[in-house]
Protein backbone atom coordinates (compact mmCIF):
# COMPACT_ATOMS: atom_id res chain seq x y z
CA UNK A 1 0.00 0.00 0.00
CA UNK A 2 1.51 3.41 -1.06
CA UNK A 3 1.45 5.64 0.88
CA UNK A 4 0.17 9.55 0.51
CA UNK A 5 2.62 11.63 -0.84
CA UNK A 6 2.93 14.87 1.05
CA UNK A 7 3.44 18.24 -1.09
CA UNK A 8 6.48 19.71 -0.76
CA UNK A 9 4.74 23.35 0.08
CA UNK A 10 2.97 21.69 3.08
CA UNK A 11 6.20 20.03 4.72
CA UNK A 12 8.04 23.58 4.13
CA UNK A 13 4.93 25.26 6.44
CA UNK A 14 4.93 21.99 8.95
CA UNK A 15 8.56 22.67 9.39
CA UNK A 16 8.43 26.80 9.63
CA UNK A 17 4.86 25.89 12.46
CA UNK A 18 7.43 23.72 14.03
CA UNK A 19 10.24 26.27 14.45
CA UNK A 20 7.91 29.12 15.58
CA UNK A 21 6.21 26.91 18.00
CA UNK A 22 9.67 25.55 19.38
CA UNK A 23 10.93 29.28 19.11
CA UNK A 24 7.81 30.52 21.76
CA UNK A 25 8.04 27.82 23.65
CA UNK A 26 11.47 28.07 24.78
CA UNK A 27 11.53 30.42 27.63
CA UNK A 28 8.82 28.09 29.16
CA UNK A 29 11.12 25.42 28.89
CA UNK A 30 13.87 27.10 30.41
CA UNK A 31 11.63 27.85 33.24
CA UNK A 32 11.05 24.77 34.40
CA UNK A 33 14.62 23.84 33.55
CA UNK A 34 15.68 26.76 35.79
CA UNK A 35 13.05 25.89 38.41
CA UNK A 36 14.39 22.38 38.60
CA UNK A 37 18.28 23.22 39.50
CA UNK A 38 20.36 24.18 42.74
CA UNK A 39 21.14 27.90 43.05
CA UNK A 40 24.67 26.85 42.00
CA UNK A 41 23.89 25.16 38.66
CA UNK A 42 21.69 27.86 37.44
CA UNK A 43 24.85 30.21 36.27
CA UNK A 44 27.53 27.74 35.67
CA UNK A 45 29.27 27.36 32.06
CA UNK A 46 28.39 26.57 29.93
CA UNK A 47 23.99 26.58 31.06
CA UNK A 48 22.88 22.58 31.26
CA UNK A 49 20.02 22.09 28.98
CA UNK A 50 19.05 18.94 30.92
CA UNK A 51 19.31 19.57 35.22
CA UNK A 52 21.79 16.83 36.34
CA UNK A 53 20.28 15.66 39.14
CA UNK A 54 17.34 17.71 38.89
CA UNK A 55 16.01 18.85 42.69
CA UNK A 56 12.54 20.44 44.13
CA UNK A 57 14.62 21.99 46.32
CA UNK A 58 13.29 25.41 44.89
CA UNK A 59 9.44 24.10 44.62
CA UNK A 60 10.07 23.02 48.65
CA UNK A 61 11.62 26.29 49.58
CA UNK A 62 9.99 28.96 47.59
CA UNK A 63 6.58 27.55 46.90
CA UNK A 64 5.57 25.15 49.59
CA UNK A 65 7.62 26.89 52.68
CA UNK A 66 6.88 30.27 51.61
CA UNK A 67 3.65 31.71 53.49
CA UNK A 68 3.68 34.82 51.04
CA UNK A 69 3.76 33.07 48.15
CA UNK A 70 0.19 31.07 49.65
CA UNK A 71 -1.21 34.24 50.73
CA UNK A 72 -0.57 35.78 46.97
CA UNK A 73 -2.11 32.51 45.23
CA UNK A 74 -4.96 32.68 47.55
CA UNK A 75 -5.67 36.61 46.93
CA UNK A 76 -4.79 35.87 42.98
CA UNK A 77 -7.45 33.12 43.03
CA UNK A 78 -10.10 35.34 44.69
CA UNK A 79 -9.40 38.20 42.79
CA UNK A 80 -9.45 36.52 39.23
CA UNK A 81 -12.62 34.52 40.16
CA UNK A 82 -14.24 37.32 41.22
CA UNK A 83 -13.03 39.33 37.69
CA UNK A 84 -14.54 36.67 35.86
CA UNK A 85 -18.03 35.97 37.67
CA UNK A 86 -18.88 39.96 37.88
CA UNK A 87 -17.29 40.29 33.99
CA UNK A 88 -20.20 37.23 32.76
CA UNK A 89 -22.92 39.18 35.38
CA UNK A 90 -22.40 42.64 33.42
CA UNK A 91 -21.28 42.26 30.34
CA UNK A 92 -23.67 38.77 28.70
CA UNK A 93 -26.82 41.21 29.73
CA UNK A 94 -24.66 44.11 28.32
CA UNK A 95 -23.95 42.67 24.98
CA UNK A 96 -27.59 41.48 24.61
CA UNK A 97 -29.15 44.85 25.24
CA UNK A 98 -26.52 45.99 22.57
CA UNK A 99 -27.34 43.50 20.01
CA UNK A 100 -31.15 42.94 20.47
CA UNK A 101 -33.00 45.99 22.09
CA UNK A 102 -33.64 48.95 20.26
CA UNK A 103 -30.87 51.50 22.26
CA UNK A 104 -30.06 54.49 21.01
CA UNK A 105 -25.84 55.47 20.19
CA UNK A 106 -24.93 51.87 20.06
CA UNK A 107 -22.29 52.55 17.57
CA UNK A 108 -20.55 55.22 19.69
CA UNK A 109 -20.92 52.85 22.48
CA UNK A 110 -18.77 50.18 20.43
CA UNK A 111 -16.58 52.51 19.68
CA UNK A 112 -16.16 53.22 22.98
CA UNK A 113 -15.39 49.79 24.09
CA UNK A 114 -12.99 49.57 21.36
CA UNK A 115 -11.35 52.32 22.69
CA UNK A 116 -10.99 51.33 26.55
CA UNK A 117 -9.05 48.32 25.31
CA UNK A 118 -6.51 50.16 23.66
CA UNK A 119 -6.12 52.04 26.99
CA UNK A 120 -2.45 50.49 29.01
CA UNK A 121 -3.27 49.55 32.53
CA UNK A 122 -0.84 51.63 33.90
CA UNK A 123 -2.19 54.88 32.65
CA UNK A 124 -5.48 53.70 34.39
CA UNK A 125 -3.94 52.92 37.70
CA UNK A 126 -3.24 56.16 39.27
CA UNK A 127 -6.76 57.75 38.41
CA UNK A 128 -8.22 54.31 40.14
CA UNK A 129 -6.13 54.82 43.02
CA UNK A 130 -7.57 58.88 43.66
CA UNK A 131 -10.91 57.31 43.10
CA UNK A 132 -11.06 53.78 44.93
CA UNK A 133 -8.90 55.72 48.04
CA UNK A 134 -11.78 57.91 48.34
CA UNK A 135 -14.55 55.88 47.84
CA UNK A 136 -12.77 52.83 50.72
CA UNK A 137 -11.55 50.60 48.00
CA UNK A 138 -7.95 50.57 48.31
CA UNK A 139 -6.50 46.98 49.70
CA UNK A 140 -9.80 45.58 49.07
CA UNK A 141 -11.01 42.40 46.76
CA UNK A 142 -13.45 44.59 45.40
CA UNK A 143 -11.13 47.29 44.37
CA UNK A 144 -8.81 45.46 42.46
CA UNK A 145 -12.21 43.14 41.04
CA UNK A 146 -13.55 46.18 39.58
CA UNK A 147 -9.99 47.19 38.35
CA UNK A 148 -9.95 44.07 36.28
CA UNK A 149 -13.32 44.47 35.22
CA UNK A 150 -12.50 47.85 33.92
CA UNK A 151 -10.59 46.19 31.08
CA UNK A 152 -12.04 42.93 30.73
CA UNK A 153 -16.12 43.82 30.31
CA UNK A 154 -15.68 45.88 27.02
CA UNK A 155 -13.38 43.26 25.43
CA UNK A 156 -16.61 40.69 26.66
CA UNK A 157 -19.14 43.02 25.13
CA UNK A 158 -17.26 42.79 21.87
CA UNK A 159 -16.95 39.28 22.39
CA UNK A 160 -20.20 38.14 22.59
CA UNK A 161 -22.83 40.65 20.63
CA UNK A 162 -21.92 39.13 17.23
CA UNK A 163 -23.43 35.79 19.37
CA UNK A 164 -26.75 37.50 20.35
CA UNK A 165 -26.92 39.22 16.81
CA UNK A 166 -26.43 36.03 15.20
CA UNK A 167 -29.83 34.52 16.95
CA UNK A 168 -32.54 34.78 14.61
CA UNK A 169 -34.86 37.30 15.60
CA UNK A 170 -37.61 35.03 14.36
CA UNK A 171 -36.48 32.46 17.10
CA UNK A 172 -36.78 35.04 19.60
CA UNK A 173 -40.42 36.23 18.84
CA UNK A 174 -42.16 32.52 19.17
CA UNK A 175 -40.28 32.48 22.22
CA UNK A 176 -42.09 35.38 23.27
CA UNK A 177 -45.23 34.16 21.55
CA UNK A 178 -44.88 31.10 23.61
CA UNK A 179 -45.06 32.95 27.13
CA UNK A 180 -41.84 34.05 27.69
CA UNK A 181 -40.94 37.23 28.72
CA UNK A 182 -37.92 39.58 26.81
CA UNK A 183 -35.74 38.29 29.82
CA UNK A 184 -37.07 34.41 29.32
CA UNK A 185 -36.32 34.72 25.57
CA UNK A 186 -32.50 35.47 26.93
CA UNK A 187 -32.19 32.75 29.19
CA UNK A 188 -33.84 30.69 27.45
CA UNK A 189 -33.21 31.10 24.06
CA UNK A 190 -29.96 33.75 23.41
CA UNK A 191 -28.10 32.30 26.24
CA UNK A 192 -27.73 28.45 25.48
CA UNK A 193 -26.88 29.53 21.59
CA UNK A 194 -24.05 32.05 22.79
CA UNK A 195 -22.23 29.27 24.89
CA UNK A 196 -19.30 28.94 23.20
CA UNK A 197 -19.08 33.01 23.73
CA UNK A 198 -19.65 33.15 27.28
CA UNK A 199 -17.19 30.22 28.11
CA UNK A 200 -14.62 31.85 25.73
CA UNK A 201 -15.42 35.56 27.96
CA UNK A 202 -14.98 33.45 31.06
CA UNK A 203 -11.83 32.07 30.72
CA UNK A 204 -10.27 35.48 28.92
CA UNK A 205 -11.20 37.26 31.80
CA UNK A 206 -9.95 34.79 34.64
CA UNK A 207 -6.73 35.05 32.75
CA UNK A 208 -6.38 38.28 32.25
CA UNK A 209 -7.08 38.78 36.12
CA UNK A 210 -4.83 35.83 37.34
CA UNK A 211 -1.80 37.57 35.30
CA UNK A 212 -2.37 41.11 35.73
CA UNK A 213 0.31 43.30 37.56
CA UNK A 214 0.09 47.10 37.98
CA UNK A 215 -3.40 46.93 39.33
CA UNK A 216 -2.36 44.55 42.22
CA UNK A 217 0.69 47.12 42.48
CA UNK A 218 -0.98 50.23 42.16
CA UNK A 219 -4.21 49.69 44.28
CA UNK A 220 -3.10 47.05 46.88
CA UNK A 221 -0.56 48.20 49.00
CA UNK A 222 -1.27 45.97 51.81
CA UNK A 223 1.16 42.76 51.62
CA UNK A 224 -2.25 41.10 52.84
CA UNK A 225 -3.95 41.41 49.60
CA UNK A 226 -1.44 41.35 46.82
CA UNK A 227 -1.97 39.35 44.38
CA UNK A 228 1.42 36.72 43.42
CA UNK A 229 2.20 39.05 40.56
CA UNK A 230 3.45 41.14 42.55
CA UNK A 231 5.00 39.12 45.39
CA UNK A 232 7.27 37.21 42.49
CA UNK A 233 8.12 41.10 41.66
CA UNK A 234 9.89 41.32 45.43
CA UNK A 235 11.83 37.86 44.91
CA UNK A 236 13.87 40.33 43.12
CA UNK A 237 15.79 42.20 45.53
CA UNK A 238 19.24 44.66 45.73
CA UNK A 239 20.86 41.11 47.52
CA UNK A 240 20.62 39.13 44.12
CA UNK A 241 17.73 36.83 42.97
CA UNK A 242 17.67 33.60 43.39
CA UNK A 243 16.46 33.07 40.54
CA UNK A 244 15.78 29.11 41.25
CA UNK A 245 13.26 29.53 42.87
CA UNK A 246 11.84 32.63 41.03
CA UNK A 247 11.32 30.21 38.35
CA UNK A 248 9.63 27.74 40.47
CA UNK A 249 7.33 30.10 41.66
CA UNK A 250 6.45 30.97 38.18
CA UNK A 251 6.15 27.48 36.98
CA UNK A 252 3.17 27.13 39.30
CA UNK A 253 1.69 30.29 38.86
CA UNK A 254 2.17 29.23 34.70
CA UNK A 255 0.24 25.75 35.86
CA UNK A 256 -3.29 27.12 36.04
CA UNK A 257 -3.09 29.13 32.54
CA UNK A 258 -2.01 26.17 31.13
CA UNK A 259 -4.58 23.54 32.35
CA UNK A 260 -7.29 26.27 31.73
CA UNK A 261 -6.32 26.25 28.07
CA UNK A 262 -5.50 22.87 27.39
CA UNK A 263 -9.25 21.97 28.85
CA UNK A 264 -10.82 24.86 26.65
CA UNK A 265 -8.92 25.65 23.93
CA UNK A 266 -11.80 24.01 21.93
CA UNK A 267 -14.10 26.33 22.90
CA UNK A 268 -12.27 29.27 23.22
CA UNK A 269 -10.82 29.10 19.68
CA UNK A 270 -14.44 28.43 18.28
CA UNK A 271 -15.59 31.39 20.63
CA UNK A 272 -13.14 33.51 19.25
CA UNK A 273 -13.43 32.93 15.59
CA UNK A 274 -17.23 32.48 15.35
CA UNK A 275 -17.21 35.48 17.04
CA UNK A 276 -15.34 37.44 14.45
CA UNK A 277 -17.68 36.18 11.43
CA UNK A 278 -20.94 36.23 13.33
CA UNK A 279 -23.34 38.91 13.16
Amino acid sequence: MTGLRVPRGERARTVVAVAVTAVYLLPVYWMLNTSFKAQADVFARPPALVPAPPTLAAYRDAVFSDPDIARGLTNTAIIATGTTLLTLLVAVPAAYALARLRIRFVTPALLLFLVVQMIPSVNLALPMFVLFGRAGLVNTYLGLIVANCSLAVPLAITILRPYFLSVPGEVLEAARVDGCSTFGAFARVALPVSGPGVITVAVVSFLGAWGEFVFGLALATSDEIQPVTVVIAKLTNAFGTRWNELMAVSAVVAVPVIVLFVLLQRYIVAGLTDGATKG
